[in-house]
């Protein structure tokens, strides 16, 4: 991992009606980090990551959100070269996102259309380096026995794992994981995050993921943010955070849950 930024967050606010959402959020991303994004539900977590992709507008004010050293939004308003900035930004959902009449094969192309003309991946004539690239992908995330089957006749681990490889053909240098493991069943969701880990350590792609299980934040990700409320409470090391800054992250009732193994 180098120092260089790749994602900065400064003073973001986001107010859904009389509730705020992100409450003055600023934040450093650097080049090659894997972030988890923790916080009850609620705390603004997923605001905070469709804000980066610049799905989500921020409130009018002072803050401002820039990728790869230019804008994405700032003054509450998503700033006119974003496009540039998603397509290096893979943004994964809870629920895959995938198009579920197509082939695997075609959702992963799919990746693909920031470079290639719209009507070519309309019409599914890929070009050979997307075909190719879209089998490698695949290839990756253990998936390629099931290029030609139709998205929605798999599983939700393997739907979820051809999101990434579509973020893979993107050539995405970030990926934005929004609750990715949440509806997957244990073995599904390990295997999802040790795709992303292994993509953060050896390819060097920068990975933020948002999660309830704070298992996996510890197991997987070197640095925790915690949000709570819309406001930024912990920042630092996955191994700093203990059973007593969870409890204060997520109130009393969070060691009634507390998983087994977890820090003492």
């Amino acid at each position: 991992m180098t120092s260089d930024p790749v994602l900065s967050i400064r003073s973001v606010s986001k107010t859904f009606g009389s509730r705020k959402a992100l409450n003055a959020v600023s934040l450093d991303v650097a080049r090659g980090e894997m972030i988890a994004l923790i916080g009850p539900s609620g705390s603004g977590k997923s605001t905070l990551l469709r804000s980066i992709d610049g799905l989500q507008t921020i409130d009018d004010g002072d803050g401002t959100i820039g990728a790869f050293g230019g804008p994405v939004q700032a003054r509450g308003k998503v700033g006119d070269q974003v496009r540039k900035a998603r397509i290096r930004i893979g943004f994964i959902a809870q629920q895959f996102n995938l198009v579920g009449r197509l082939s695997l094969f075609s959702n992963v192309a799919l990746g693909s259309l920031g470079r290639i003309p719209l009507v070519r991946g309309l019409l599914g004539w890929w070009p050979r380096e997307t075909r190719e690239a879209a089998m490698a992908a695949l290839h990756r995330v253990g998936i390629s026995d099931y290029a030609g089957q139709r998205a929605n006749t798999l599983s939700g681990g393997q739907q979820q794992r051809g999101a990434i490889a579509r973020a893979l053909v993107q050539k995405a240098k970030i990926i934005l994981a929004d609750e990715p493991v949440a509806s997957l069943d244990p073995v599904s969701a390990r295997k999802v995050m040790e795709i992303l880990r292994d993509l953060n350590a050896s390819d060097g792609l920068t990975v933020i993921v948002t999660l309830h299980q704070v298992d996996y934040a510890l197991r997987y990700c070197d640095r925790v943010v915690a949000l709570k409320a819309g406001q930024k409470v912990y920042d630092g090391p996955a191994d700093a955070l203990d059973r007593d800054k969870l409890i204060d992250i997520y109130g009393p009732e969070f060691e009634d849950v507390f998983w087994e193994g977890a820090p003492q």
